[in-house]
């Protein structure tokens, strides 16, 4: 396998490690855990385990060879018979004598090395004579065998003799430690998490105009700290909209009612020549103040509501083909959201109209998304607009170039008006080229 260059090892760590803070944290508090424990456990069986293995080992291989010495020094079964009785008595070790056998050709060792190799090591130290043990065959016991004249010498030890059992109790306590520490961290570090969760919740729905309740601060001082920061900051702003709110409600009422004087003059007034260009001046002034407070009202009061996606370009369609534009619709019967109704209706019918006084058809296409949210296109087959003018054609008031202007009426807030709309609800919309030949705006929603 071939390794990555050492400048690349950063990035590749970057896109691989968690994301989000509820991960970050648990990673700072476990990796050091595991870290220490690993390290924990490898100084205690390279300086403890592996030291009183090697002295048990030695001892054991000190008393295999006394008894091997004493029976090689007087070979009846009568010596044999005083040293096994001694060294069951003394050593706890079982010794018979196999008259005529050899040491077994083929070894056997247990899957922890360390303990055959300590072991060997030791025997072969003590013993001259030719020796075989196996570790594995009985669980509480080792069988060390020696070979003499008159056969082989087996000893059976307890195995607690050769090997230190009791290192799992070490390591189980040492994990059952680690278990409960991380189990505390971890809580403590959800609930930490749990507050900042809670804030960027609250923040988020503020963003989308969805009214909630002051929440009670919890997690850590910063925390609290930042939520109090933000709910004073999210009523400030809360204020400051009801102030609008209410200025454009006498602002309407102080611009319509010298109109409708107007237009009552008008209609009383003798016929004239400059009588019907008056008329359409009061139309065109009427229809900018509308589109002036509904810029800056932005439809932010009003209660979200599961509405039909389906319903609502059938609407708009229908508003294009008054205008006189052929409309096709794409869309599948079931696909409903949540939503301000009012206000994502006047954002597609700002769509449709500005597709429909650009072009003679129109496609409305709706679809669900993989990722739980849904996406709208409006397409029409007039101009369109230069790739490098698509976000400027989001600004208020933007005309942009002659090619789109064929349309008099208005002042440039229609895509304003509908951007400011789905970002309201948490999406966006976009400008692209339509199969059509004109323009394609997508407004995507999330989930």
């Amino acid at each position: 396998m071939r390794l990555l260059p050492a400048a690349l090892w950063p990035r590749f760590l970057k896109r691989r490690l968690p994301t989000s803070l509820w991960g970050r944290s648990l990673l700072i508090i476990v990796l050091p855990v595991l870290v220490m424990q690993v390290a924990v456990t490898w100084a205690f069986f390279d300086m403890h385990w592996q030291t009183v293995t090697a002295r048990l080992s030695d001892g054991l291989a000190g008393d295999i060879a006394w008894a091997a010495e004493s029976y090689a020094d007087d070979p009846t079964p009568r010596n044999l018979e005083v040293i096994a009785e001694r060294a069951e008595r003394s050593m706890s070790l079982s010794i018979a004598l196999q008259e005529g056998e050899t040491l077994p050709k083929e070894t056997r060792r247990g899957a922890l090395g360390v303990v055959d190799r300590t072991l060997e090591e030791a025997l072969k130290n003590r013993i001259d004579q030719p020796v075989w043990f196996d570790t594995t065959r009985y669980p509480a016991y080792v069988d060390v065998r020696v070979q003499q004249p008159q056969g082989v010498l087996r000893i059976i030890a307890p195995r607690e003799r050769a090997v230190a059992t009791q290192a799992h109790i070490f390591v189980l306590w040492l994990l059952i430690a680690t278990v409960l520490l991380m189990g505390v961290a971890i809580l403590f570090i959800r609930n930490q998490v749990r507050a900042i969760e809670r804030l960027a919740e609250a923040a988020e729905a503020f963003g989308r105009g969805e009214p909630r309740e002051r929440y009670k601060p919890s997690g850590a001082r910063e925390v609290r700290a930042a939520a109090r920061a933000f709910m004073d900051m999210r009523d400030r702003i809360q204020r400051h909209i009801d102030q609008r709110t209410a200025l454009l409600a006498s602002v309407s009422h102080d611009l319509r009612t010298p109109l409708t004087r107007l237009r009552l003059e008008l209609a009383l007034a003798p016929p004239f020549k400059r009588a019907d260009a008056m008329r359409g001046d009061m139309d065109e002034m009427e229809h900018m103040i509308d589109e002036y407070l509904a810029f800056a009202r932005g439809e932010a009061g009003e209660t979200p509501q599961e509405v039909s996606i389906t319903d609502l370009l059938a609407v708009a369609a229908e508003d294009a083909r008054r205008a006189g534009a052929e409309v096709e619709v794409v869309a599948p019967p079931a696909l409903s959201a949540i939503l301000r109704p009012l206000a994502f209706k006047r954002a597609l019918s700002n769509l449709a109209g500005n597709a429909a006084s650009h072009g003679e058809h129109l496609r409305l296409t709706a679809r669900p998304l993989p990722s739980g949210g849904f996406e709208i296109a409006v397409e029409d087959d007039g101009p369109g607009i230069p790739d490098e003018m698509h976000e400027e054609a989001f600004r208020p008031f933007s005309r942009l170039d002659e090619s789109r202007n064929q349309n008099r009426k208005g002042v440039g807030l229609g895509l304003a008006i509908a951007r400011d709309v789905a970002r309201g609800h948490g999406g966006d919309i976009t400008l692209e080229r339509s199969d059509l030949g004109g323009l394609r705006a997508v407004i995507r929603m999330p989930g």
